[in-house]
């Protein structure tokens, strides 16, 4: 049996000015517009060759906000003082389990849950 990759990700706010702001003061994202002056979808590359690439979307307050992703960062805790600082919130603090994988999961400036990660080492 076959898994299925995840190949998308798309994160739906009511402020998405503020949301690519963070997204893209954090981890590096730059954004190209591809919807309309009335429903905005901002589109990212992010993950270059290695990751996937997303979007935010703006709702409009039409849908409520939400994001699950995680992304692969250097170093976690740095991490997690670098989003307190662009105005996020760390919801879980950095823990490693028992393979050495460290992780957090964290609100950005909108209100959206996302985690950052980083593998055990040699891994």
């Amino acid at each position: 049996m076959s898994t299925t990759p995840v190949t998308w990700f798309e994160i739906g706010t009511d402020r998405p000015d503020e949301a690519q702001r963070f997204y893209g003061e954090l981890f590096g994202w730059t954004f190209e517009e591809q919807g309309t002056p009335e429903r905005s979808y901002r589109v990212t590359g992010a993950g270059g060759d290695q990751g996937i690439a997303g979007g935010i979307w703006a709702t409009n307050g039409a849908a409520p906000n939400y994001a699950v992703f995680y992304a692969q960062v250097a170093d976690v805790a740095q991490t997690c003082r670098q989003a307190e600082a662009a105005g996020g919130k760390v919801l879980v603090p950095p823990r490693s389990n028992d393979k050495g994988l460290t992780f957090a999961h964290l609100l950005d400036p909108t209100g959206n849950h996302f985690g950052v990660f980083t593998p055990p080492a040699g891994g």
